[in-house]
């Protein structure tokens, strides 16, 4: 075999290593990225605005205040007739 053909064959080789080395690093490179980026939609809970506060505030402040009833305070009435005890589940 010619010395001068084998040379040829491995720059040839080297050329295309050089290139494939280089679209894997860029590969590598462009998922790391991704990773690192925010995602486009946000997930959770909504963020309510100041009036959404003060709305759901007031409807809690009426339900509160109906379920202490015109008293203002202290337990809720005792229910008319007693209750029975909670039977207990076997399993």
């Amino acid at each position: 075999m010619d010395l001068y053909k084998t040379i040829q064959i491995l720059h040839t080789e080297r050329e295309r290593l050089t290139k494939l080395i280089a679209y894997l690093e860029h590969l590598k490179t462009s998922k790391a990225e991704q990773s690192r980026r925010k995602p486009q939609s946000r997930r959770g809970r909504k963020r309510m605005s100041e009036a959404e506060r003060r709305e759901v505030s007031d409807r809690m402040k009426k339900y509160w205040a109906a379920r202490k009833g015109p008293a203002g305070g202290g337990k809720a009435s005792a229910p008319d007739e007693p209750q029975a005890p909670p039977t207990a589940v076997t399993a």
